[in-house]
C-alpha cells in the first residue's frame, strides 16, 4: 500500500468516525450539542484536524443525513420486498418509513429538518437523497393510479408519511392509534 493510499484510508476512517460521533451524540443530547469543540474532545482529533474533513457543522449534518438516506433506502427495500402484495408492500413501506423516522430522530432531523447544505429535487441532489426517493418510487409508483404522475404520487404519499412521522414525535397525535393511520394512508391514499 503506498503512502497516498493509506493517507486517503486514514482520512477516510476519520470522516467516518467524526459522522459517527456526530450521530451517537445528536441522538443522546441533541443537535444542539454537537459542536466541533465537543467532537473534537470526544474522538480526540483537534478541531483543525476535524476542520479539514468538514467546514463546520452544516457540512457535518449533511454527511449524517446522507449517510441516513443510504440507511432509510435500505430499510424501505428491504421492507416493501419481503411483503406480498400492492397493499402490503405499502403498508410495509409506509411502517418501515415512520419506524426509521422513530428509531433515528436525530438522524432523521439531518435529513428533514435541519440545514446541511444539501440540494433536494434539483440535479445537484447528492446521489443518496435521489435514492432514497426512488426506494419510494419503486413501490409507491406501481400504485399511483391511471393518469397520475408516478413521482407526484410519491412526494405526495411521503409527505404524508413525513406528518405522521413528525407530528406522532411531537406527541401531537395519539401512539395507540398508529397502525390505523397506516391503514388509512395506505387504503384511502394509495387505494390498494
Amino acid at each position: 500500500m503506498s503512502v497516498r493510499e493509506r493517507k486517503q484510508r486514514e482520512q477516510a476512517e476519520r470522516e467516518r468516525l467524526i459522522v459517527a460521533t456526530a450521530r451517537e451524540l445528536a441522538e443522546q443530547q441533541g443537535w444542539d450539542a454537537v459542536t466541533t469543540r465537543r467532537l473534537a474532545e470526544r474522538i480526540e482529533y483537534s478541531q483543525p484536524v476535524l476542520y479539514s474533513h468538514f467546514r463546520g457543522k452544516r457540512e457535518i449534518i449533511g454527511a449524517v443525513a446522507l449517510e441516513g438516506a443510504a440507511e432509510m433506502a435500505a430499510a424501505l427495500r428491504a421492507a416493501a420486498s419481503a411483503a406480498d402484495g400492492p397493499r402490503a408492500r405499502v403498508a410495509a413501506l409506509a411502517r418501515a418509513y415512520l419506524d426509521f423516522a422513530a428509531r433515528n430522530p436525530a438522524v432523521y432531523d439531518a435529513m428533514f429538518r435541519l440545514d446541511g447544505g444539501l440540494a433536494f429535487a434539483s440535479e445537484d441532489t447528492p446521489e443518496p437523497l435521489k435514492d432514497a426517493f426512488a426506494a419510494l418510487l419503486e413501490t409507491l409508483g406501481r400504485v399511483a393510479g391511471d393518469g397520475v404522475h408516478p413521482e407526484l404520487f410519491t412526494e405526495a404519499f411521503w409527505a404524508a408519511l413525513h406528518g405522521l412521522a413528525t407530528l406522532t414525535r411531537a406527541g401531537r397525535l395519539p401512539p395507540e392509534d398508529a397502525e390505523q393511520r397506516v391503514d388509512l394512508l395506505v387504503d384511502r391514499l394509495a387505494m390498494v
